[in-house]
C-alpha cells in the first residue's frame, strides 16, 4: 500500500484539508482499518496471555514478583530496539508488530488483573469455599466476576496505549495510520497528511475506550448504582 498520496495544489501548507481527505479517502480508510485490526488482535492476544499469568500470580504468591518483574522489564525496552531485535527473526510485517505491541500490553493487563483479583474480599472467598466451590469453580464463579472491573481497566489502558504504539510499526512496514503520518514527513512535511493520521489515531483510541467502557457497564450491572 502506498502512502505517498495525491496532493493537489493548495494555498500554503494547512494543518488540515478536506480536499486532501476527499482525494485520498480510500487509502486513509485502508490505513484506519489496518490500524484498528492490529490493535484489536494485539489486545485480544495480550489478554489471553495476561489473564493466565495473573491467575498464576494470584494463586501462587511466589510467582507474583517474577511475573510482574518480567513484564515490567519488557515494558521498559525501547520499542524501536524491540522491533530491530525481532525483525530479523519474525520478518517484516504484521507478526512483528503484533509481537511487540502484545509484549508491551502484558504489563498493564497483568498488573490490573492481579490487583482486581487481590481485591476480592476474603470473606467472599471463604463463603465460596464453605459452599463447596473448588479452586476452579471459585475462580470462574466468584474471583473473576468480582475482579472484572480491574481487568477491564487494564484492557482499556492497554488498548489506548496499543493504538499509539502501533504507529511505530511503520519501521517494519505495517504501521497503519503511522505510515500515513510518516509519509507526511516524507512528503515535504505535508501537515494535512500528518494531522489526519494523528487525529484518526486519537479518535480510534477514544472510540475503542468508550466501547470497552460501555461493555464494562453491561458486564458489571451491580456497580451502576454504587456511589462514586
Amino acid at each position: 500500500m502506498s502512502f505517498h498520496l495525491s496532493r493537489r495544489a493548495e494555498p500554503g501548507n494547512p494543518w488540515f484539508s478536506w480536499q486532501y481527505v476527499r482525494d485520498n479517502s480510500d487509502t486513509i480508510l485502508a490505513a484506519l482499518r489496518e490500524h484498528a485490526s492490529l490493535t484489536g488482535r494485539a489486545v485480544l492476544i495480550a489478554a489471553l496471555v495476561a489473564l493466565p499469568l495473573a491467575v498464576a500470580a494470584y494463586w501462587y504468591r511466589g510467582l507474583a514478583g517474577p511475573i510482574l518483574a518480567l513484564t515490567g522489564v519488557l515494558y521498559t525496552v525501547p520499542s524501536l530496539a524491540l522491533f530491530a531485535f525481532l525483525a530479523p527473526y519474525l520478518g517484516i510485517g504484521a507478526v512483528t508488530v503484533l509481537t511487540v505491541v502484545v509484549l508491551y500490553a502484558l504489563l498493564v493487563i497483568v498488573r490490573n488483573a492481579v490487583a482486581g483479583l487481590n481485591q476480592v474480599p476474603p470473606e467472599v472467598r471463604d463463603a465460596a469455599e464453605g459452599m463447596g466451590y473448588g479452586r476452579w469453580a471459585r475462580l470462574f464463579r466468584v474471583d473473576l466476576p468480582l475482579a472484572l472491573p480491574g481487568i477491564l481497566t487494564g484492557v482499556r489502558l492497554a488498548t489506548v496505549s496499543t493504538v499509539a504504539l502501533v504507529t511505530v510499526g511503520v519501521v517494519v512496514g505495517r504501521g497503519g495510520l503511522g505510515q500515513l503520518i510518516f509519509a507526511g514527513f516524507q512528503n515535504n512535511f505535508y501537515k494535512a497528511q500528518i494531522m489526519t493520521g494523528t487525529l484518526l489515531c486519537v479518535l480510534l483510541a477514544l472510540v475503542l475506550d468508550l466501547v470497552l467502557a460501555g461493555t464494562g457497564r453491561l458486564l458489571t450491572p451491580w456497580l451502576r448504582g454504587r456511589p462514586r
